[in-house]
């Protein structure tokens, strides 16, 4: 500026009479500023924004709906988007902020954060059914129709998984009919068309209500459950920060 704005000595420092008249021309500038930050820090401790997560349909019900239904009512500026899919998305590929997925499918270079219980599976059959048929008491019993499940992930049918005593059982079942939704299994199975091999939660309502009957109860042992799994992050933005407090299992 060409102008002398400070006078130094060996004890302080001091505006000039031309400094003195910038410092007063800058100063309302300054306090905008200060006022700016403050808002920007208030919307820090405000959680706000959009978090991105995929998911299964089978997740979204049972685990993620019941805390994101809270969290929107607690935190009206923070957005969720739940994708719903079975397959195995690469969420750094495709901007996610996050994935559900069961331990077992995560892989070992995320951030995963159980939150849910362990789950079982549960083989179930139509008492119309087992009034023709004997109930199965092992997985070797082969003579019964089954209803087979088409995989999203690799188009394969689902292998039914049992395990006794430490010992682990894959059988591949046959019988007259493939699905890939779970409800139509389920329905298909209450209505004696075979028996059907689910996530226990997703048979309860139709065996209280005794449409379905459960067998091989004691060959169906619990497994790692639903976890939140994401890229390792220094710091998590708030609005996730405040979605992975809230799903974190503590059963």
């Amino acid at each position: 500026m060409g102008l002398k704005l400070l006078t130094r000595n060996t004890c302080n420092v001091a505006p000039t009479e031309a400094g003195e008249q910038l410092v007063d021309t800058l100063r309302p500038a300054f306090d905008d500023i200060d006022a700016r930050l403050s808002a920007l820090s208030a919307l820090r401790e405000r959680p706000s924004g959009t978090v991105r997560i995929t998911t299964s349909k089978h997740a979204a019900e049972w685990i993620l709906w019941p805390a994101v239904g809270r969290l929107l009512k607690d935190y009206p500026e923070v957005k969720v988007e739940l994708s719903i899919d079975s397959h195995l998305t690469d969420i750094i590929a495709d901007r996610f902020d996050a994935g559900v997925r069961l331990g077992e499918q995560i892989a070992k270079d995320m951030i995963a954060v159980r939150i849910g219980p362990e789950l079982r599976m549960a083989v179930v059959g139509a008492p119309s059914y087992f009034a023709k048929h004997d109930c199965p008491k092992t997985p070797h019993e082969t003579n019964h129709a089954c209803i087979n499940i088409r995989l999203p992930t690799r188009g394969g049918l689902y292998t039914w998984e049992f395990g006794k005593e430490g010992r682990d059982l894959n059988v591949r079942v046959e019988g007259p009919l493939i699905l890939n939704d779970i409800a139509m299994v389920l329905t298909a199975a209450a209505e004696g068309v075979g028996l059907a091999c689910v996530m226990e939660d997703q048979a309860e309502v139709h065996i209280k209500a005794g449409k379905l009957v459960r067998v091989l109860k004691d060959w169906c042992p619990p497994f790692s459950g639903y976890h939140l799994y994401y890229p390792d992050r220094r710091q998590l933005p708030p609005a996730f920060a405040l979605l992975v407090s809230a799903l974190r299992y503590r059963g």
